[in-house]
């Protein structure tokens, strides 16, 4: 199809994939197992199936697990969830094989992109988005670009250290801010409860009837407070995208609404919360976004 791009989202279990014709409408839409746990080669083939499966395109752009430096489209890290990962050259990879300009970013950078273009950020010139999902992932947007820090990899808002000798981390450090704000750690919380709330779906259906349980919730909104009033007064921000499915509780939302301004200095307060609109496809749109810009630059 001419001057149609392949937009594509590749984590750790799935990899969602959009065909996306010269006027920006969906022609093509797939989803398919990554292969993830067998490996970074593993991965790159499954995404070569589903590029290969999409028909011609003009463009490719990859939204991707692990850390990446955006400019070469390698991959800086990545952790055991894709074992030997590291280091593997992406974008030159993909233009090897299918000959067309290709765009490599980070998922969620890439989600980011997605809401400043296509979602919630659309109004927005500079932003934060942070995502609550097994672990918690961040992004910094300024003039509408991600901001990528000396080695492109800047936005690791997970890892910011909110507890001192807290508990250990998958990146080795102990007390990170994830351990304790992201939708895992609330899991995890609830689980000590009652084994059988195993995702956030489960502990919110639940909230309105069990007052124990919404004490854990509001526990955790606490913890999840504290990033924010450490990243507001970091970066003055006037506006967080908040993703994942925990952020998309109307509950969650409106309680972190209502509780930051007070936590803030009054020069700060200024900020506005917002809802990530774009649900799990804000990664294939914000491929779409740098697919686009790789293919105007030839």
């Amino acid at each position: 199809m001419q001057g149609a791009i392949l937009a594509l989202d590749a984590g750790g279990t799935s990899i969602k994939s959009a065909l996306f014709d010269a006027s920006g409408q969906i022609c093509r839409q797939d989803e398919r197992p990554s292969h993830g746990k067998e490996g970074g080669a593993a991965l790159m083939e499954a995404v070569c199936r589903a590029v290969s499966e999409a028909g011609p395109c003009a463009a490719i752009g990859l939204s991707v697990t692990g850390q990446v430096d955006a400019a070469s489209g390698r991959i800086v890290f990545a952790n055991d969830n894709v074992p030997n990962f590291t280091g593997f050259p992406v974008r030159d990879f993909l233009q090897e094989r299918f000959g067309v300009p290709v765009a490599v970013q980070n998922d969620v950078n890439a989600a980011a992109l997605g809401e400043a273009f296509f979602g919630a950020a659309r109004e927005a010139t500079d932003f934060l988005c942070v995502t609550l999902g097994t672990g918690v992932g961040g992004a910094v947007v300024i003039g509408r670009e991600v901001y990528g820090g000396a080695d492109g990899v800047a936005g690791e808002v997970g890892h910011m250290v909110a507890h001192p000798n807290g508990r250990p981390c998958v990146c080795g450090q102990r007390g990170c801010y994830e351990q304790y704000a992201s939708a895992g750690a609330l899991v995890r919380a609830a689980q000590k409860l009652d084994a059988r709330y195993g995702d956030g779906r489960a502990i919110f259906a639940d909230l309105e009837r069990r007052e124990d349980l919404r004490a854990v919730v509001d526990a955790w909104i606490e913890e999840v407070l504290l990033g924010l009033v450490t990243l507001t007064h970091i970066f003055n921000p006037r506006l967080f995208v908040l993703g994942g499915g925990v952020a998309e509780q109307p509950y969650v939302l409106e309680a972190l609404r209502q509780r930051l301004p007070s936590r803030l200095m009054p020069s700060y307060r200024n900020v506005r919360l917002a809802g990530a609109e774009l649900g799990n496809m804000a990664g294939v749109y914000g491929a779409l976004h740098i697919a686009r810009r790789a293919l105007a630059a030839g």
